[in-house]
């Protein structure tokens, strides 16, 4: 199996990928021999009757389906260990060419974790906080929100999103918004018309709205390597145990690596509001 990479200017990386016909023929012989195991064909026992027998039986198109459920993760995989990729989401597979007694291909879009200039932007976040370090006799210091410190560090902070990242975040958006609007017992069309928006408007809100969160949250990350701020053992068991529910706490307990990341990013948020 062969692959050759792309890469966009937005950090988009294409790969397109190559699969031999003679591995496709030899992946398909193995799955109609797994079927010829379990086959029972009239005059033939369970298992015994030949594999040419069975191909007659069994549908192409599930064949291929199954041929390539098999050969497309590992050809994906053996494309990222041949460019040295650390993806960062799951591609977008689309195939090219998927025919008989020729080579299949298919491209697969995705992107790595893009490159973060923080741009001194300690100096710039203390601007905001300084407000908080005047004291007035009588009077209660200003407080700093956290729509501020996030406001300033996107203003700072240079960080440039691959589009296709984007995309996904704004198609959760809209799912979340599509399971929001069947709650309340309306439809799409009904939302729209109460909100005066078309899909196009909300597609393009969800885009800014996107591509300001990932900046932000790869933001906070490179800040959290940069101060060394880590979270332990006991933080995260202290989570768990004020957890409002049950079903909460087995939640929490499932997703110990997410919890982690979000008690990270507070703690981030924090140090960035004492600076």
């Amino acid at each position: 199996m062969d692959s050759t990479i792309e890469r966009q200017p937005d950090g988009t990386i294409k790969l397109t990928i190559t699969i031999p016909y003679s591995r496709v023929k030899e992946t398909q012989a193995e799955i109609l021999e797994e079927v010829a195991k379990n086959a029972k064909l009239p005059g033939f026992r369970r298992g015994k009757a030949p594999t040419k027998l069975v191909e007659k039986q069994v549908e192409k198109e599930n064949v291929r389906e199954e041929v390539l459920n098999k050969l497309l993760p590992l050809a994906y995989s053996q494309a990222l260990k041949k460019h040295g990729l650390s993806p960062i989401m799951n591609p977008r597979i689309h195939v090219e060419r998927l025919e008989d007694e020729k080579d299949w291909q298919f491209t697969a879009l995705t992107c790595e974790a893009p490159e973060i200039d923080l741009n001194g932007y300690k100096e710039n976040i203390k601007k905001i906080t300084a407000k908080t370090k005047i004291i007035i006799p009588n009077k209660t210091p200003q407080q700093v929100s956290l729509d501020e410190i996030m406001t300033g560090l996107l203003k700072n902070a240079k960080v440039k999103i691959a589009k296709i990242i984007i995309e996904q975040e704004v198609q959760r958006l809209l799912a979340q918004t599509l399971d929001e609007i069947k709650k309340l017992g309306l439809t799409l069309d009904q939302y729209l018309a109460s909100t005066h928006k078309t899909i196009e408007d909300l597609q393009s809100e969800y885009a800014i709205k996107a591509e300001n969160d990932i900046k932000l949250e790869f933001a906070l990350q490179k800040i959290a390597q940069e101060e060394k701020i880590s979270v332990s053992d006991n933080e995260i068991n202290e989570a768990i145990e004020k957890a409002k529910s049950e079903e909460e706490r087995r939640n929490l307990e499932a997703n110990k690596y997410l919890l982690a990341s979000i008690i990270r990013q507070q703690k981030t948020l924090d140090f960035l509001k004492n600076l």
